[in-house]
C-alpha cells in the first residue's frame, strides 16, 4: 500500500510541478487562459496544504503504513527535494507568475 501511495504522491507532485514550470511557456505565447487554468491548480493545492496545517493529506496516509520518517518517506523523490520542494517550487511560482504578469502588460 505504501508503494501506491508513493506513486500517486509522485505522480500529483509531477502535474503540480509541470504547472508551474509550464506557466513562462504560457506567458510567452500570450496563452493567459492556460495560465489562469495553471494557477487555478496550483492555488488549489496551496488551499489543500493550508487546511492541513501545510501538510499534504497523502504524507499523513503514507504514515499509517510506516514508521519511517525521512522527509521523502510518502514520495519518489530525493531527499533534499522533499525537504525543501516547498520552498523551491514556491520561489519558482511568484518568480514564474511574475513573469505571466510582465508577459501580460507588454
Amino acid at each position: 500500500m505504501l508503494t501506491a501511495i508513493k506513486l500517486l504522491h509522485t505522480a500529483v507532485w509531477a502535474l503540480l510541478a509541470g504547472c508551474i514550470l509550464v506557466l513562462p511557456i504560457a506567458g510567452l505565447r500570450h496563452r493567459f487562459d492556460w495560465a489562469v487554468i495553471l494557477t487555478a491548480i496550483i492555488l488549489v493545492e496551496c488551499g489543500v496544504l493550508a487546511l492541513n496545517m501545510g501538510r499534504c493529506p497523502l504524507t499523513d496516509l503514507a504514515a499509517r503504513f510506516t514508521e519511517e520518517r525521512a522527509d521523502n518517506f510518502d514520495i519518489y523523490l530525493p531527499n533534499w527535494l522533499a525537504r525543501h520542494n516547498k520552498a523551491v517550487f514556491g520561489t519558482l511560482f511568484v518568480v514564474n507568475e511574475l513573469f505571466v504578469l510582465r508577459c501580460r502588460l507588454e
